[in-house]
């Protein structure tokens, strides 16, 4: 198994070569070279056909890598968010109670309305 970038050089082609004849820009090649795309199974096919390579030939282990999601919070002065935090809750108080009401009824909708004709039923008694 070889990888694209591997493929492309051994038949001496460059990428914007590569890219040209695929049909796909450049920075497309450089980013799957790069690893920092997983090429959808259209580039590799094309790739392949370009290449006159079978799929199979393509690494799996270079170019295809499971899609990856990081989600980072970075607090450079945790005592300045933490002043921003209490002016933000000393300004907004009122309308941070009333999405938590708000919240709270929505997510006991249904307890309440069970309850209201509960008590609905017994008064008709």
């Amino acid at each position: 198994m070889a990888s694209i970038k591997d493929l492309r050089i051994k038949q001496g082609l460059t990428q914007q070569q590569l890219a040209d004849e695929a049909g796909v820009t450049l920075r497309t090649i450089q980013r799957i070279e790069s690893g920092e795309v997983k090429p959808s199974l259209h580039s590799l096919n094309t790739l392949s056909r370009v290449l006159q390579v079978d799929l199979s030939e393509f690494s799996q282990k270079s170019e295809v890598r499971p899609y990856e999601f990081n989600f980072t919070i970075k607090i450079t002065d945790m005592n300045q968010f933490l002043t921003d935090l209490k002016v933000l809750v000393k300004n907004h108080w009122k309308v941070i109670v009333l999405i938590i009401v708000v919240i709270w009824l929505i997510t006991n909708y249904t307890d309440i309305k069970a309850g209201i004709i509960d008590g609905w039923n017994e008064s008709m008694k």
